[in-house]
């Protein structure tokens, strides 16, 4: 293992070095800017670039005649045609759902795409003027939402008596009735009224240029705030505007005028490009005529704060800029924006260091190069080695800038000073780069254009193409409101290039083209062509309203609370209601889920294992699945276990000639993602060696359900996690892993029908089990803020199947509080580490009633070495109340299902402790 140490500051007078060494401060894991000087960090921390966010605007002016619209009396009769074809009408007059329910497949999804239609530039400006239009608009909303009240009312009661084919149906089209409703309320009526906010009170004289530049400004503002969801240490934003000469003379004249030219200087000649900076560069075009460019920059900074914070800010600033205000007025030839919003990887958090950047050097100066922008996710790995040699010439980076992205215009401007074209100079300067980056860049020298740049695993670039303009974005979270489809920059992809192996990806998106993948200059890092077809276009089913936060301040906390929504989802469709009997209940998975050759290897014998893999917080889901599958089974010749992916990939099957045989397997997978590399990597080696696969997934289409004989989906399969700390695909990933293991059970005769109809009743019932523990978070939230800042040192502890929750505890304790947390059975922790007097975490609910004694006595001994114990335990369990500081009680559940509702506690004393 590679130690890797960072000295902070030492003095370097050789006589003094080696008393600085032992006479130094010493700490682990801590970021160098956070120690005092002359001290020494082990692993110092850096922090990641996991949150970064690019995104952008690139408007088509020669772009393809639209598809036929809609009109309001259009979208008026499509939406009666709906709602004559309710479930209930189509039953009476007993018509076949899947060709009549909701005017049928077609309908719904044509009346998606006039709703969406609605979003293009070319007919946004009139609703935008006319309140009796949005109206209107606001009264189609209402219509869609009480369609899927009704509907999702009526699915929930009768879903037990109907076909499966028919609740697939039901969902599917529900769910797209709800993203109808949402574009109209929020991504026309909403994104209306944030455009008119952005104009200020000056927004009824606006021309539909101006709005158009408003909505463009809007919709990349609403990208970064969801971007912003793994961090929000700064944001900033970058338009530039190309005028002709005349217009920006009328342009100074006017600031003149207003009594605005003194400040447009002031801002015009900041030596740092820091918040309402403005850069201008004079050229001529082509023909000889004067352009002026200008290039209106926001940032904001700040080391703590909310989600939304930064987003909030600079919508003020552009609102209140009237500088902006009037430029947006006058004509331009081009008009580019850049946003981006990151956690701090290199440098301060500081509004200089805020992307983007520019091309200036110490003292102000531009560069002979024009105005360039950039912005970067990633990490320039050479940078210090390129600065040096940058600085060899007597040009100089001002010390206010500690980004090493600030390296990369300035490249770029080199290669342009030697005398090449723009795309090229781009080209050689990010070959430059050592490390793993995604960049974007725009610039006055090629205007109306946005150069793209990836390469390595640890970024990625979504290049979205709407109708009007290209949205890339570093996630498919910053395109979707504005479109569902997408091409990805691909730079790991390695090939034969012009003088061998080389990968890497440049996009260079032209306003000057009709849009599409033609408007798409593509090529690797050699300048080989990267060939782009129309299969290469993505289309996503997730939308914004996937990923709204809803006006909670945390995703985190959204996603605790819509948990229960999340299980029973999950559960929908996976069971039905027999007719007649004293045990109701049976579970259905279709051929996509559990398909027929496994079914079959089961009944003959042929598989005699069961693995559970996953990583991280799937693979804690894992163990509890694996738990409750031999607790259904019952029957200790059938071998089931649950493993990391990487130890099941890494040391179970590490022979390179594949001799170790999986026939007899079968292996379930567990991801929220469907990506993660070393989940997928174990399907596809026990695959090889001749296992059979099934998965658990929250995501569909995603990369793991291509390699698996079967997918059970989490969810509706498009039940995204924002927040970087898993909370619902958990609870999922167990309900989901007891419908397999109920499944198997009864197909393997250890369970008859009453003992699943029993099971089945039990998980019915768990999503409501679960909103009695949330209705619990002010006393939990209480318990959190009063204990989390008095403790140093924190545990979690279970035993037997709550071993898992106390795991799934400890992670998220981690991630949210950035701590080093152990987890251990309860017996164990009265052997170790008391002496630290740690705050404990003790998951006791659901215990059987064997063992709980133990436990309360355990908990006593805590408490005697002057631990802090705080239990989760069974509703009417009172022997812990004269040891523990806090109990939580919560619903009485089987044993196998505890693990689900304390989980949920911890979660949720996590969140708080957080907050804390």
């Amino acid at each position: 293992m590679k130690i890797t140490t960072t000295i902070h500051s030492l003095v370097k007078k050789p006589g003094k070095r080696i008393l600085d060494y032992l006479f130094a401060d010493v700490y682990f894991g801590k970021h160098i800017d956070t120690v005092p000087n002359r001290s020494i960090v082990f692993f110092p921390y850096r922090e990641n670039t996991l949150s970064c966010g690019i995104t952008g605007i690139v408007s088509f002016k020669n772009k393809k005649p639209p598809d036929d619209r809609a009109g309001l009396s259009v979208l008026n009769g499509m939406i009666d045609k709906v709602e004559g074809c309710l479930f209930g009408s189509c039953k009476q007059a007993d018509l076949r759902l899947k060709d009549h329910y909701l005017g049928g497949g077609e309908h719904v999804d044509a009346l998606l795409r006039a709703v969406r239609s609605l979003k293009r530039d070319d007919v946004f400006f009139t609703y935008f003027i006319d309140a009796n239009i949005q109206k209107e608009l606001s009264d189609f909303a209402r219509r869609f939402s009480k369609i899927v009240d009704s509907e999702s009312k009526y699915l929930a009661e009768h879903m037990g008596r109907l076909d499966s084919e028919d609740v697939d149906i039901l969902t599917r089209r529900i769910e797209t009735l709800k993203d109808i409703s949402w574009c109209l309320a929020s991504e026309v009526i909403g994104n209306i009224k944030k455009i008119e906010n952005l104009l200020g009170s000056d927004r009824g004289i606006k021309g539909m240029a101006v709005v158009n530049i408003f909505k463009q400004i809007n919709s990349v503002l609403n990208s970064i705030d969801r971007l912003e969801v793994r961090g929000r240490d700064s944001a900033g934003i970058s338009m530039m505007f190309i005028l002709d000469g005349e217009d920006y003379d009328r342009f100074k004249q006017t600031l003149e005028e207003m009594n605005l030219i003194e400040r447009f200087k002031e801002r015009s000649a900041q030596d740092v490009l820091v918040n309402s900076g403005i850069n201008i560069n004079e050229t001529l075009d082509e023909n000889g005529r004067r352009r002026v460019a200008l290039a209106v920059t926001y940032k904001v900074a700040a080391e703590v704060g909310r989600l939304g914070d930064n987003i909030h800010y600079m919508r003020g600033q552009i609102k209140n800029d009237s500088i902006l205000q009037t430029l947006a007025t006058f004509p331009h030839q081009y008009h580019t924006i850049s946003g981006h919003t990151r956690w701090a990887s290199v440098g301060a958090i500081s509004e200089p260091n805020c992307h983007p950047v520019d091309n200036k050097i110490s003292g102000g100066r531009a560069q002979q190069s024009g105005i360039i922008h950039v912005c970067l996710n990633g990490d320039i790995d050479n940078y210090l080695d390129l600065k040096k040699e940058y600085e060899k010439n007597g040009s100089f980076i001002h010390q206010n800038i500690t980004t090493d992205t600030k390296i990369i215009p300035l490249q770029v401007g080199k290669y342009i000073q030697q005398g090449f074209e723009v795309a090229e100079a781009f080209r050689l300067a990010v070959n430059d780069f050592e490390g793993s980056h995604a960049i974007s860049m725009h610039t006055d020298l090629s205007p109306g254009k946005l150069f793209l740049a990836q390469k390595g695993s640890g970024q990625a670039i979504f290049v979205g193409i709407s109708d009007d303009h290209f949205v890339p974005s570093s996630e498919v979270y910053g395109l979707v409101e504005e479109t569902p489809y997408f091409v990805k920059m691909d730079g790991e992809k390695e090939i034969q290039g012009k003088n061998g192996i080389t990968h890497g990806q440049i996009f260079i998106l032209d306003q000057d083209s009709a849009g599409g993948i033609d408007g798409i200059t593509a090529m690797y890092y050699d300048r080989t062509p990267v060939d782009l077809k129309d299969k290469d276009i993505k289309h996503t089913e997730i939308t914004s309203r996937d990923i709204d936060r809803q006006g909670f301040p945390h995703y985190f906390l959204k996603e605790i609370s819509e948990a229960p929504i999340s299980v029973e989802k999950t559960l929908q469709n996976r069971w039905k209601i027999k007719d007649g009997g004293s045990n109701p209940y049976e579970i259905t998975l279709d051929e996509t889920i559990f398909p027929k050759k496994v079914q079959k290897a089961l009944l003959n014998k042929k598989i005699r294992r069961i693995f559970f893999v996953g990583q991280g917080t799937a693979g804690v889901a894992a163990l509890a699945c694996s738990d409750i599958m031999n607790y259904y089974m019952d029957d200790p010749s059938f071998y089931i276990s649950a493993l990391k992916a990487s130890e099941l990939s890494g040391f179970k099957l590490s022979d390179k000639e594949k001799t170790t045989t999986m026939a007899d397997a079968l292996v379930i997978a567990i991801s929220q993602s469907g990506t993660t590399t070393d989940t997928n990597r174990a399907v596809e080696m026990v695959k090889e060696r001749g296992a059979y696969t099934l998965a658990i997934v929250n995501r569909r289409d995603s990369d793991i359900t291509f390699k698996v004989d079967g997918v059970m989906y989490t969810s509706s399969g498009r039940d995204i996690e924002m927040s970087v700390a898993s909370t619902k695909a958990f609870y999922s990933q167990v309900v989901a892993g007891a419908l397999l293991g109920l499944k198997i059970a009864g197909l393997k005769g250890r369970r008859r029908h009453d003992f699943i109809s029993a099971e089945i009743t039990q998980l019915l019932q768990l999503p409501d089990h679960m909103r009695t523990v949330l209705s619990m978070h002010n006393k939990i939230g209480n318990s959190a803020k009063k204990l989390a800042t008095a403790k140093t040192y924190w545990a979690a502890v279970g035993s037997g199947p709550n071993k898992a929750a106390a795991d799934e505890i400890r992670i998220k304790l981690s991630e949210l509080c950035y701590k080093t947390i152990s987890s251990d059975y309860v017996e164990d922790k009265k052997h170790i580490d008391l002496s630290s007097e740690p705050l404990i975490i003790v998951c006791a609910a659901g215990t059987r009633g064997t063992v709980i004694g133990d436990i309360i006595k355990d908990t006593a001994i805590f408490q005697a070495h002057k631990a802090t114990p705080v239990i989760i335990a069974d509703q009417g369990e009172n022997r812990f109340d004269p040891y523990a500081e806090d109990v939580f009680h919560v619903p009485l559940v089987s044993e196998h299902f505890a693990p689900i509702l304390n989980t949920l506690a911890g979660h949720i004393w996590g969140y708080y402790a957080a907050v804390a």
